[in-house]
């Protein structure tokens, strides 16, 4: 491919960025190389770190962009009725979320962070901006004055459903014959009548 019209820098920015997601939506976290993306975008390999630090960074602008999208998606959400109806709406929410572009969404799991680096702290506020809502649609069941028992059961659920949600695009299957969404209405069913118990005792 010959090399294309010059860009200024954030044109550039996001051809590589839509190059990338495009490379890893459709072949996976491994068909990622900084040669494929100049391929795609028709410019040199090197012209990829004059943007990017890395592929880390890359990837990392990448996974940004999805949790945006679901932070988006999950915002969309009624949210009406019990705590439980919220929350099950929510997480609902999050697991189509996850099924509509798997390969792309398994990046999150798939992608780590070289021995000894830390995601930056931008990252960090994105993935807590996503347990704000779960927080927010279990307050009524825990108790609203125990922030860090509420913190750990948003995490718990996340987690929970995270997983799920990873299954669910690969081998789920070998493990139940159930619908992810299925276990999603179960694991909120249960951990909120587990709240429950917890605070009636």
């Amino acid at each position: 491919m010959g090399r294309r019209s010059i860009h200024t820098p954030e044109e550039l920015r996001e051809l590589i960025i839509e190059a990338g997601t495009q490379i890893v939506e459709q072949d996976g976290l491994e068909g990622l190389s900084a040669r494929e993306i100049a391929k795609r975008i028709g410019y040199s390999p090197g012209t990829l770190y004059n943007v990017f630090d890395n592929l880390d960074d890359l990837l990392l602008t990448i996974e940004a962009r999805l949790l945006d999208g679901l932070a988006q998606r999950i915002a969309l959400s009624d949210s009406s009725g019990t705590p439980e109806q919220r929350l099950r709406r929510l997480l609902n929410a999050y697991f189509a979320y996850s099924q509509e572009k798997p390969k792309l969404w398994n990046l999150l799991v798939e992608h780590r962070m070289p021995i000894g680096t830390k995601v930056p702290d931008w990252y960090r506020d994105k993935l807590d901006g996503l347990l704000q809502p779960i927080e927010q649609a279990i307050t009524p069941i825990v108790d609203g004055s125990d922030a860090k028992k509420r913190a750990q059961a948003a995490r718990a659920i996340w987690a929970g459903v995270h997983g799920m949600t990873s299954l669910s695009t690969n081998k789920l299957s070998h493990v139940t014959a159930r619908s992810g969404a299925a276990l999603v209405d179960d694991l909120v069913s249960n951990y909120i009548a587990g709240l429950k118990a917890s605070r009636a005792k």
